[in-house]
């Protein structure tokens, strides 16, 4: 049998990550990072209703949608999870999820405990990754440091912090936030780990075992 090049191998099924964390724990600054740390990580634009933040564009942190057109979006089936957050839905594209999959390209997703658990339920295989801070006490100070918020908001995402860190034994791998650097390469390495796991690289090496029976 010839050997097939190594250019002509197919190529590996793309990896699904989850990243949650309490709001104000610092994960939109490690995700910002985690892209420029690692190569080939596509990050899933979610589709939510509410109003976009100062700087914020459509298609690139979001695709803002009214809720008319998220709930016929969801009465078609076109999310593969959805979850109603701080009042507001959210939800993930299942079509855009099977073709980056397909296409060998590792995505990583952004989304809370709610949409995790849906998303693991469906695609078994899916890396979740929680993020915590030092504690609580820590992530109060965070959350009125950085001054985006109402009193009463905060008191609400700090409520809301005690409900989402009790699911922390449902998630593959738990890295805390006390310094960011550090932070920042344990997700590196949780990344270029899971790329190596055996049904990312099947594909792969079943064409090379060939290789080796001879014929």
């Amino acid at each position: 049998m010839k050997a097939n090049p190594a250019n002509k191998l197919p190529k590996r099924r793309g990896s699904i990550f989850v990243i949650s964390a309490p709001s104000g724990t610092g994960k939109s600054t490690l995700i910002t990072r985690l892209r420029v740390l690692v190569r080939g990580l596509a990050f899933s634009v979610s589709y939510t209703t509410r109003p976009p933040r100062a700087g914020e564009e459509n298609g690139r942190e979001y695709f803002f949608v009214s809720p008319a057109e998220f709930k016929r979006r969801m009465a078609q089936k076109e999310f593969i999870e959805w979850a109603q957050v701080h009042g507001h839905y959210y939800g993930t594209s299942w079509q855009q999820l099977q073709q980056a999959q397909e296409a060998g390209q590792d995505v990583l997703l952004d989304i809370d405990v709610q949409g995790y658990k849906k998303l693991r339920k469906r695609l078994p295989e899916t890396v979740g990754i929680f993020l915590l801070p030092p504690s609580f006490p820590d992530l109060e100070k965070r959350l009125r440091h950085r001054h985006k918020d109402a009193p009463e908001a905060i008191a609400k995402r700090l409520e809301a912090s005690r409900k989402e860190v009790a699911h922390w034994k449902e998630y593959d791998y738990l890295i805390v936030n006390d310094r960011r650097s550090m932070a920042a390469q344990s997700l590196r390495n949780v990344i270029l780990a899971a790329r190596l796991r055996r049904g990312c690289q099947e594909r792969r090496v079943t064409e090379i075992y060939k290789t080796f029976s001879g014929g």
